[in-house]
């Protein structure tokens, strides 16, 4: 698609990611690349700025990553970012040290009014967020300070005749409160973006590319009911109709009544092409006696393609497949040394169906953060309800009874994991926190009941808060609510006489349990 685009050169910053979302909450495009992206890929692509992210190596270390030196010659705007920044110091002819106090965490930008174009609209001092051992010695020729922290002289630095920028925090990160300030100015006073990526562009430029790949041809599309899936249906179907099909397979671990509410949103609301299979005794027969969580995830994504195939082939000639495949998905991080977390990554979405049944990928969905999928879900019209779901594991319930796997326990956890959604919402907590979801527990302990001795079933509850679910701390509910939910589970869930919750953080702990 033509957009004005800004493109991230990945040095490995865990921040990659936040500094191309925090671009395109500007409403401008941004694509994040490779660190040794050509000078010349990037001419031809049109880019309007460059930015340079940070990244775990320091620029003293021999074999540190580099970028093309020619990215310098293009005559668009560059922005160095912490580790970006002592790059541009060191290849432009300044002199890097390692600081003898190193900067971490908050501290204090002190700078001119009127200094930069780049801290336009700013008071000084500002709060900002620091994350470096190396530092600036001596700038490059051309360059000016225009910023200073504690323990920096050269916290912002520019070179206006060549449009190079950098900075020694991170903009793009919540610690630094007017950060974003800082990148609109880049993108809006410096690269000259107007701001053409809004989700009603995207729409009508994504719908001519639809039906321009796909012709008269078929679309199969594996529904789950979950927001990534939903939205890739609602922008197909409003492309080619009825030339897209969805396939929802209902494994016998789904949350209570999901089949319904999919069917009467997909079916009967958006008047879709639906087909359901239901598969549930197949799942639970291959599934009997398995209590290792990695081989219920491969008996449940192997019976799945299965399944799915077979659903397929019933339909007749189908020649695209359709995936709610996300940009964080797609994007190849080069592995760089001391920083594992930069692999590329595998994905559920990226591969598995293809190559087994020769179909062409759709893919509408592979340029677009999360809260940008939000957002294009709500100008096609879904709620709010399936756009704000709590994200829910492919193998579903089958990871969250722990152990063995039988119709009977998730049909306990099923009517527990209901009294906690009711509840969650009917407080208004839903959709302050991250995630919510009950677990099964494969230990019985004894309770009273009435004047009888129980011996049952045990569930915890797991409700954390998180931004992206690479960290997550567990959410303080009010304890009224806690004792409802814990009340109601046990008085109306057959088999239950015990409610637990979970107050672990990831890490240690990992958000699911299993």
């Amino acid at each position: 698609m033509n957009h004005q685009k800004i493109v991230v050169l990945d040095f490995g910053s865990q921040y990659t990611q936040v500094i191309a979302r925090r671009i395109r909450e500007c409403s401008v495009y941004s694509e994040i690349l490779p660190f040794d992206t050509s000078a010349s890929s990037l001419k031809k692509m049109g880019v309007c700025g460059i930015i340079l992210s940070g990244g775990p190596a320091s620029v003293l270390s021999k074999g540190s990553p580099r970028p093309d030196p020619k990215i310098f010659t293009l005559g668009v705007p560059v922005l160095g970012i912490c580790y970006g920044l002592q790059l541009m110091g060191k290849m432009l002819g300044g002199k890097v040290v390692s600081s003898a106090r190193r900067e971490y965490g908050l501290g204090k930008l002190s700078f001119s009014k009127n200094s930069s174009r780049l801290l336009a609209g700013l008071d000084s001092p500002q709060q900002v967020w620091n994350s470096h051992g190396d530092k600036i010695e001596k700038l490059p020729d051309g360059f000016k300070a225009v910023g200073t922290t504690e323990n920096s002289d050269f916290a912002v630095v520019e070179d206006t005749k060549r449009n190079f920028y950098g900075m020694q925090f991170h903009p793009e990160v919540v610690h630094t409160p007017r950060g974003m300030d800082i990148i609109r100015n880049f993108l809006r006073n410096i690269c000259g973006c107007t701001g053409d990526w809004t989700m009603a562009n995207y729409i009508d430029r994504a719908v001519e590319e639809i039906r321009a790949k796909v012709g008269d041809k078929k679309v199969i599309l594996g529904l789950s009911g979950g927001v990534d899936s939903s939205v890739a249906a609602a922008l197909i179907h409003k492309a080619v109709g009825d030339q897209l099909t969805c396939v929802f397979v209902d494994n016998g671990l789904l949350r209570k009544d999901e089949r319904v509410h999919v069917e009467n949103l997909f079916k009967n609301n958006f008047k879709m092409r639906m087909k359901t299979v239901r598969a549930e005794k197949l799942f639970l027969s291959k599934l009997s006696g398995v209590t290792n969580p990695e081989r219920k995830r491969k008996i449940i994504g192997k019976t799945f393609i299965e399944v799915f195939d077979k659903a397929v082939k019933s339909i007749g000639q189908v020649d695209f497949l359709a995936q709610g495949t996300l940009y964080p998905d797609v994007i190849e991080s080069v592995p760089i040394k001391g920083n594992p977390a930069s692999l590329i990554k595998s994905h559920h979405n990226v591969g598995g169906l293809p190559k087994k049944m020769k179909l062409k990928l759709l893919e509408p969905l592979r340029e677009l953060f999360k809260d940008e999928v939000r957002a294009l879900g709500k100008e096609l019209g879904l709620s709010k309800e399936v756009l704000w779901r709590h994200p829910f594991p492919g193998p579903g319930l089958g990871v969250r009874v722990v152990g063995d796997i039988t119709k009977k326990r998730l049909d306990i956890l099923r009517e527990a994991d209901a009294v906690l959604m009711e509840e969650m919402r009917s407080s208004g907590l839903y959709y302050n926190v991250w995630q919510a979801f009950a677990v099964f527990l494969p230990v019985k302990t004894v309770g009273v009941m009435g004047d009888e001795r129980t011996y049952d079933n045990v569930i915890a509850l797991r409700i954390v808060e998180s931004q992206d679910a690479m960290t997550a701390d567990w959410a303080n509910i009010p304890h009224a609510v806690l004792a409802k939910i814990s009340n109601r589970i046990i008085n109306e869930v057959k088999g239950v006489n015990r409610v637990c919750l979970d107050i672990s953080s990831k890490p240690p702990a990992t958000i699911e349990w299993e």
